[in-house]
């Protein structure tokens, strides 16, 4: 059976990138949940052209900018979906900070030994998955069991990350709460209460945005 978040009528969510995952996060909210206001943020607008039409307000604007100017108190979204080829939460917190209070930190490849399947990019960022095959789009994320393999399910890896120990690093984890079948989103207050724990962490920190399976790992040290 799905297990999605219920959405109220007319809660607000924010899609940030009108990429192919973008846009199918349009149309997946628009079909499971009705009434919401859905604001697609890129700075493409060749690809906000694409929107026309659907059931969705577009805003030209790069994403991590839009979050810096509007998450603001007395203007928050009830759900943030990411949906760039970057690590939006680590971005969201860069620029909060700014590079004099945050830095990225390499993470050593003697961290995979503890990682499912990781992948690390070229920024440094490490993605890892319970998976080593395509995930169905339309993933259901049941509590039990893969929807692929019919076995039961590993570890949570929003749990997972949380427990992980490296060396000196802390480790610092957003969930990201399936809001319709293959999609994920977070709340603004999970990115505020972060940047709390940001600030209290003395040393380097593992900085991760991860729903059951699937997460990105960014290394980072906080200088205030």
């Amino acid at each position: 059976m799905l297990k999605r978040r219920i959405l109220a009528a007319m809660e607000t969510i924010w899609i940030i990138g009108a990429g192919q995952f973008g846009m199918r996060a349009v149309t997946s909210l628009s079909r499971w949940h009705k009434n919401l206001k859905i604001v697609l943020v890129d700075q493409d607008c060749e690809k906000l052209d694409r929107a026309r039409g659907m059931e969705c307000i577009t805003v030209h604007s790069d994403g991590g900018a839009y979050l810096e100017t509007h998450l603001k108190p007395g203007n928050l979204p009830d759900w943030i979906v990411p949906a760039l080829p970057v690590h939006l939460v680590w971005e969201w917190c860069l620029r909060q900070l700014g590079p004099e209070g945050l830095t990225r930190v390499n993470i050593s490849f003697e961290i995979n030994g503890q990682l499912p399947n990781p992948m690390h990019g070229s920024n440094g960022d490490i993605y890892v998955s319970h998976a080593n095959f395509i995930c169905p789009i339309n993933c259901s994320e049941p509590d039990d069991i893969c929807t692929v393999t019919q076995q039961p399910r590993k570890q949570e890896m929003f749990k997972l990350l949380a427990k992980l120990r490296f060396k000196d690093f802390s480790s610092l984890v957003i969930q990201s709460h399936q809001l319709a079948p293959g999609l994920g989103g977070y709340g603004p207050e999970a990115l505020f209460s972060l940047l709390k724990k940001i600030k209290g962490v003395k040393g380097p920190f593992l900085l991760s945005t991860a729903c059951r399976c699937h997460g990105v790992i960014t290394g980072g040290t906080h200088k205030g």
